[in-house]
């Protein structure tokens, strides 16, 4: 489609990466895809663009595309790719996610919204209500499919892909294909195409490790040198207490940071996101649920302030740095007790580096980086007249006069209504200065009556 094609050319998108190359002919064909490919490699585009093709316009409740990915900030990225592409062709998205307002969703869906991009959680709460129906569901993708697995979604995955058209097209996306994600592909793919892009893994090869042992009082510290000397970073604590407290103790080093974590409202986590996309802030602290899925452009440095869970843990966090080819720096803070886990995290990775004292000296110098143009958020018309009601009393009368401020106040004069119709209260002609101030009071808060 030459519109969708020209907002591309505008985005600086000219040639398909590989896994474009490879799964949009198929996908357009109507076969059900299985795709193995990295975070990072384009794989939005790779299944939207065949989505926004085939997709058919929307009733009221029932539509007809559906994105199942595992986390708020993922619906909110693929939501934000596909949006501008979709108004092309006079399509609407809508992403679903938990701690945003049931009501403003359910009001979109009931205007008719044709592709929907959710989580299976609040999906599954809006289907109980029965605010969404999925009988006219005939094109699913199911992103990051193998996160999922990890974080316990596969029993609601499997219920969302159960009350779908059974005629449906189903696209799966996966960094990994382990055994939960292969008993979805049995199960409710027929005959996938199946597409394999890039190492089977997160390669390790494109980043220096670093594994420096510390104290733990001198880790944030420590971390806030490496900042300054790697570039832009994300820093990564085990708990939500830790990224707060980490967080904390940054700033007081006069490092500007954003956090992010589970526990955080909607608005606090798109704020913390904008603020590291945009460049607000040197470093964002996270828990886990950053290090998959999320696709943040000019990381260079990766912090391990807590040691990962394991090996696979381990990929998927240093996996934010080092991306489309670039290089990147991945840091673990070590203390003495830990080192014996980190020895067999080293074992899973397929790395062996040595435990050494900080050395900033050794990391590679921080490369630039020019964030992104914000939005332009329009005004809303309430707000517009908000704005002119108030203007009345600060600025110029519409004929062209004084400011009201400068303006000194009328005299009022016997033959003005109000001074003819209270003449027995303030006095004749020759009244007094006392009583023409009592008279210019009265007046005043008349006007406020009225």
């Amino acid at each position: 489609m030459p519109s969708i094609v020209n907002v591309l050319k505008e985005q600086g998108i000219t040639e398909p990466f590989e896994v474009q190359a490879k799964s949009i002919p198929s996908i357009l064909d109507g076969n059900d895809v299985c795709c193995r490919s990295p975070t990072g490699s384009g794989k939005t585009l790779a299944f939207g663009l065949p989505l926004l093709t085939n997709c058919k316009p929307a009733h009221p409740h029932y539509p007809t595309a559906l994105i199942v990915t595992p986390t708020r900030e993922l619906a909110e990225q693929i939501s934000n790719v596909l949006a501008p592409l979709a108004k092309q062709i006079k399509l609407n998205v809508l992403a679903i996610y938990g701690g945003t307002s049931y009501g403003k969703q359910r009001q979109r869906l009931g205007k008719g919204v044709d592709i929907v991009v959710a989580t299976p959680g609040r999906l599954i709460d809006l289907m109980e209500n029965e605010t969404i129906h999925l009988d006219d569901v005939n094109y699913v993708v199911l992103d990051e499919a193998d996160r999922m697995a990890d974080m316990g979604f596969i029993d609601p995955v499997c219920h969302i892909l159960d009350n779908c058209s059974k005629s449906r097209q189903t696209i799966l996306f996966s960094a990994t294909l382990d055994d939960d994600v292969s008993t979805l592909v049995k199960k409710y793919q027929k005959k996938p195409f199946k597409i394999e892009v890039g190492p089977k893994e997160v390669s390790m090869e494109s980043m220096q490790h670093f594994f420096w042992l510390t104290s733990n009082t001198k880790k944030s510290k420590i971390t806030r040198d490496a900042v300054k000397k790697g570039g832009r970073s994300m820093i990564f604590c085990r708990t939500r207490r830790g990224v707060d407290r980490v967080g904390k103790e940054l700033r007081v080093e006069g490092l500007k940071v954003a956090v992010i974590h589970g526990g955080l409202s909607q608005n606090q986590r798109d704020r913390a996101m904008n603020q590291f996309i945009y460049g607000d802030c040197a470093a964002l602290v996270a828990t886990d649920v950053a290090a998959r899925g999320i696709d943040v452009e000019g990381v260079q440095c990766v912090i391990h302030y807590d040691p990962p869970e394991n090996g696979k843990a381990y990929k998927h966090r240093s996996g934010r740095t080092a991306r489309a080819g670039a290089h990147g720096s991945v840091i673990s803070l070590v203390q003495n007790p830990q080192k014996s886990d980190i020895n067999k995290i080293q074992r899973q990775v397929g790395i062996k580096i040595d435990f050494t004292s900080p050395g900033f000296d050794k990391l590679p110098e921080k490369v630039k980086y020019t964030p992104p143009k914000r939005p332009r958020k329009m005004a809303s018309p309430l707000a517009n007249k908000r704005k002119r009601g108030r203007s009345r009393f600060r600025g110029k009368s519409k004929k062209g006069g004084k400011p009201h401020a400068q303006r000194k106040p009328k005299q009022q004069t016997e033959k003005s209504p109000f001074f003819k119709k209270n003449k027995k209260k303030f006095g004749k002609k020759n009244q007094s200065q006392n009583s023409r101030k009592q008279f210019r009071f009265h007046r005043k808060k008349s006007k406020k009556r009225r």
